[in-house]
């Protein structure tokens, strides 16, 4: 199953998606397919939305750092962020969905997950660093929100040409 990357601009990353019941095969193939998009795209997580599967599902790279680059692929589905840590840090994000693009984001240091895998099964996690990061990262995707969102009316004024650019460039 091969899965094309959306663009800024594609209506799809502005909807929440919805919630996974069926735990199937077809499931599993598309958190597969996923994982290989995600590497191809040398992206470190990656959300149902940006490769036009309205469903609660993502995929991340389980990393400490930024350099991690041993880190391993965890598939979440329906995931929900449970508790968020009052300690914030500031890191340079990016994403595959908005190429060339990168801003700093104000986001909580840990958070507690609950979601569930391929299977159905429900689990819980604490995570912190930067692997908290790209899980918050790929919720707000699962949300409709994106990582410009967070940034400065003055940031995303000077955005504007690029973002525009981004989406006539990639609009079918």
């Amino acid at each position: 199953m091969k899965l094309q990357l959306r663009y800024y601009g594609d209506p799809i990353l502005r909807k929440r998606a919805s919630e996974v019941h069926d735990f199937d095969p077809q499931l599993r193939a598309e958190a597969e397919a996923m994982i290989d998009t995600m590497y191809e795209a040398a992206g470190v997580g990656l959300a149902g939305p940006q490769v036009g599967l309205e469903k609660r599902l993502l995929v991340a790279l389980q990393m400490e750092d930024p350099d991690d680059n041993e880190a391993e692929p965890i598939v979440m589905v329906n995931p929900e962020i449970l508790e968020r840590s009052p300690e914030n840090w500031v890191f340079e994000e990016g994403c595959l969905s908005i190429p060339g693009i990168r801003g700093d984001v104000t986001r909580p240091e840990r958070v507690r997950v609950r979601y569930q895998d391929v299977a159905g099964k429900p689990h819980e996690i604490e995570v912190d660093a930067m692997f908290a990061r790209v899980i918050q990262h790929e919720i707000d995707h699962l949300d409709g929100k994106l990582f410009i969102d967070y940034l400065s009316m003055g940031e995303r004024t000077l955005l504007k040409p690029k973002l525009k650019k981004i989406a006539e460039k990639y609009a079918s």
